[in-house]
C-alpha cells in the first residue's frame, strides 16, 4: 500500500489517531465528528478558531503521503499527473462499441443523435457525454392476441385469453378470435429515431393498436364472412390499419403480417354455430345438385323442342307441296279434259281400273271358253286373311 498506516484504533489507510479519524488528520481532541481539516466543531466548550497556517501544512503532508513518490513536491505533481493521464486514456477507450451483424448503432451526444453506424467497431463519445443504443433492426418480431402461448420444456401449449380474443360482430354475433402479428423496426434513419424515442413499450403499444384494429374491422363484418371466406381481407384491412394507427403515433415500427390462427364461435354454443354450418353446407349441396340437374334438363328440353318444331316445319311443307302439286294436276287434266271429253274419261278410267286391280290378286276365267278339268274352288282361308290385311292398310291410312 502506498500510505502509511501508523494510528491505532481502526486509522483506516490515513494517517492520524481517534476512533473517526478522517482522510485530513485526527478529528481532534476528543470529539468523533472530526471535520476535514481538523478539530471541527467543539461542542464541549468555547467556540475557538482554528489555527489555518496549521491547517495547510497538515493537509501538505497528508497530500504527499497519498501521491506516489511520497517526498518531495515535485515528484508528487508528476504522480498526480500520471494518473490523471492514466483515468483519461481509460475513460477515452470506453468510447469503442461493436455493432453486431442485424443491428445499427445510434450514438447521441449530450442526448442529441448525431450519427448512426453500420456493423463493427465503432467510436463515440464516453458516459456521461455520449452513450450507444444498438436496436436489432432485422429482427422479425411477434406476438399473439387472444392466445397465450406456454412453452414447458420442448412442447408449446395454448390457452385462450378471453379477455382478448371475444369480439363483437357487425350481425351483433360474438367470435372469439386468435391472431398472430409480426412486426420489425423500419430500417431508416427518421424509422430508427423514431422506435427508439417516441415509443416507451413497443411490444405491448404493437399489442394494443392490433386488438383495436382487429375488434374494429370484425365489428363491420358479418359473422358468417368471418368465419368462413372472408379471413383474407379481415387480415390485410387489420395490417393496414394497425399501419396507419403506428404511422400517426410516430414509432418507427413496419407491421409485415397479419395471420388470423382461429376463428370459432364461443364455446358456449359452438355445437349450434356447427349445426348451422352443417345446414348451410346441406342448402349449398341441394342448390348444386339443383343446378346440375336443371343443366342437364333444360338443354334436353330445348333440343326435343327444336326437333318437334323442325319436324312440324318438314310436315307443313311436304303438305303444302303435296297440295300444290295435286292442284297443278286437276288443273292439267282439266285442260285435257275441256280439248278431249271422252278421250280424257276413258283414260281416267282405265287409270282408276289399274289402280284398284293392280293391288289385287285375281284370276279370270273365260266362260267362252270349254271350263272342262277346271274345278272351281273357294280358298276362304286366303281370302280372310287378304281381308284381315286390307282392313289393317285402310286403318293405317286414316
Amino acid at each position: 500500500m502506498p500510505w502509511s498506516n501508523q494510528s491505532g484504533g481502526g486509522g483506516g489507510p490515513w494517517k492520524g489517531g481517534g476512533n473517526n479519524g478522517g482522510p485530513w488528520g485526527s478529528g481532534g481532541g476528543g470529539g468523533n465528528n472530526g471535520g476535514p481539516w481538523g478539530g471541527g466543531p467543539n461542542r464541549g466548550g468555547g467556540n475557538q478558531p482554528p489555527d489555518l497556517d496549521e491547517l495547510l501544512k497538515r493537509t501538505q503532508d497528508r497530500m504527499k503521503s497519498v501521491l506516489p513518490g511520497g517526498g518531495g513536491g515535485g515528484l508528487g505533481f508528476a504522480g498526480a499527473a500520471l494518473v490523471i493521464g492514466v483515468v483519461a486514456v481509460i475513460w477515452a477507450s470506453s468510447g469503442f462499441y461493436r455493432v453486431e451483424e442485424g443491428e445499427v448503432g445510434v450514438e447521441l451526444v449530450l442526448g442529441k443523435v448525431v450519427d448512426q453506424t453500420g456493423t463493427g467497431l465503432n467510436y463515440n463519445w464516453p458516459y456521461p457525454i455520449g452513450s450507444v443504443e444498438t436496436p436489432q433492426v432485422e429482427l422479425q418480431r411477434e406476438l399473439t392476441v387472444g392466445v397465450e402461448e406456454i412453452i414447458a420444456g420442448s412442447t408449446i401449449r395454448s390457452r385462450d385469453v378471453p379477455a382478448e380474443s371475444l369480439m363483437l360482430t357487425g350481425d351483433e354475433n360474438i367470435v372469439d378470435v386468435g391472431f398472430k402479428v409480426q412486426w420489425r423496426i423500419r430500417n431508416t434513419r427518421e424509422g430508427i429515431s423514431d422506435y427508439l424515442f417516441n415509443i416507451q413499450d413497443p411490444e405491448g403499444t404493437v399489442k394494443a393498436v392490433a386488438e383495436s384494429a382487429m375488434r374494429e374491422v370484425v365489428g363491420r363484418s358479418k359473422i358468417d364472412a368471418i368465419l368462413t371466406e372472408n379471413r383474407v381481407s379481415i387480415q390485410n384491412d387489420v395490417r393496414q390499419l394497425m399501419q396507419q394507427t403506428l404511422d400517426s403515433y410516430k414509432s418507427g415500427m413496419e407491421i409485415t403480417e397479419v395471420q388470423m390462427q382461429k376463428v370459432d364461435p364461443p364455446n358456449q354454443v359452438i355445437d349450434a354455430f356447427r349445426d348451422v354450418q352443417a345446414a348451410r353446407a346441406d342448402q349449398e349441396r341441394i342448390q348444386n345438385e339443383a343446378q346440375s340437374y336443371a343443366n342437364r334438363v333444360v338443354p334436353e328440353a330445348r333440343g326435343e323442342a327444336a326437333r318437334v318444331s323442325e319436324a312440324a316445319n318438314a310436315y307443313r311443307e311436304q303438305t303444302i307441296a303435296e297440295a300444290t302439286g295435286q292442284s297443278q294436276r286437276f288443273l292439267k287434266i282439266y285442260e285435257e279434259y275441256k280439248n278431249a271429253p271422252d278421250v280424257t274419261r276413258e283414260r281416267m278410267y282405265l287409270e282408276t281400273l289399274e289402280k284398284v286391280l293392280g293391288a289385287n290378286s285375281k284370276v279370270i276365267i273365260d266362260s267362252g271358253v270349254s271350263g272342262q278339268g277346271v274345278v272351281p274352288y273357294l280358298p276362304l282361308n286366303e281370302l280372310n286373311a287378304s281381308r284381315s290385311s286390307a282392313s289393317g292398310r285402310t286403318g293405317g291410312n286414316q
